[in-house]
């Protein structure tokens, strides 16, 4: 078995923020650091050091696109892989224009959220 791979999630809702930490971490064996909006999770990335990003559309302030292109701006998380992580499923490809690597749709069955990240995380 590899390394613990590390996840930053950003959500602004708090409950579905650590359902989707405890999921992860004890049914995936992951790390996961969960932050309630994209200020915090761009001021935390460089300390945790992710290997992927779990990132909501929908938060205050500023959206899951605008969070996506501040990661793409800065070399350091330029390749970051991101996957959304949204109820907003009608947009399709846009997702996946935007830079994103996947989409995973709300509400989510548990086993299928580990499965889906651990599939995004194998091709890191």
């Amino acid at each position: 078995m590899g390394q613990q791979k590390r996840i930053l999630y950003i959500e602004d809702e708090a409950n579905l923020r650590w359902l989707v930490k405890y999921i992860l971490e004890s049914a995936g064996g992951f790390e996961v650091l969960p932050c309630s909006s994209g200020a915090e999770g761009l001021r935390r990335i460089g300390e945790f050091a992710p290997d992927l990003v779990l990132l909501d559309v929908m938060m205050p302030e500023m959206d899951g696109f605008s969070v996506l292109r501040a990661l793409r701006a800065r070399p350091e998380s330029a390749a970051l892989p991101v996957v959304f992580l949204t109820a907003r499923n009608e947009e399709g490809d846009e997702y996946l224009h935007s830079g994103a690597c996947g989409v995973i749709a709300k509400p989510f069955e548990p086993a299928l959220l580990v499965e889906r990240v651990q599939a995004y995380a194998e091709g890191i």
